[in-house]
């Protein structure tokens, strides 16, 4: 006779969340069903609407969880840098790159969800808060005569998206291993160029 998992964790919504990122990366955000997440970690089918009233409350905080880490992420790569604009952009760079390419289904999920009519005040003010980390950066640099003037946004597109479309070739597979070696360092040189006090 098949026994059923009991769930002895004790925090039913962390590992809700944990399984449903699991899925997410195994199967795509279409698989995702919190009745299938129930049955995965053995309690009711109905345990998991006392903490998500339906899948779209799970996916808006599967990507509220993924942009807290992403600004964890960044903050300590920050932290654990030189001052200068190029090593700060450098350790910058290589952390978002990093996060996109191991987490690249849930980031899709974030820009998703983070540019919905319906995200909330609260998923709508932590995407914000590692981009206000890299106009930070920008801005801490252009005081310091390291970076051209202009406008905190006119200067951080070209940056973030040259670092997103970056992370989202290396996430989809699209560069060959030798171009990967080398290419976030040609990348970021070629960002500071374009930064470059004219």
């Amino acid at each position: 006779m098949h026994t059923r998992r009991r769930y002895h964790h004790g925090d039913l919504r962390a590992a809700l969340l944990t399984r449903a990122e699991e899925t997410l990366r195994e199967r795509g955000p279409a698989a995702l069903s919190l009745r299938e997440l129930a049955r995965d970690l053995g309690v009711s089918h109905a345990a998991p609407s006392r903490h998500f009233k339906d899948k779209q409350a799970l996916l808006d905080a599967l990507a509220l969880t993924g942009f807290h880490r992403l600004a964890q992420t960044m903050t300590a790569a920050l932290e654990e840098t030189g001052e200068s604009f190029a090593e700060r952009l450098r350790a910058g760079a290589h952390a978002y790159v990093e996060f996109a390419t191991a987490n690249a289904e849930l980031l899709d999920l974030m820009y998703a969800i983070k540019h919905a009519p319906e995200a909330s005040e609260e998923l709508s003010a932590a995407s914000q808060r590692w981009i206000a980390q890299m106009e930070n950066l920008i801005g801490d640099a252009q005081r310091r005569g390291e970076v051209r003037d202009g406008s905190l946004e006119s200067v951080g597109i070209g940056v973030f998206s040259s670092l997103h479309g970056y992370a989202s070739l290396v996430a989809g597979d699209h560069l060959p291993p030798e171009v990967r070696a080398q290419g976030l360092d040609d990348l970021v040189a070629y960002i500071l160029r374009g930064c470059a006090p004219e």
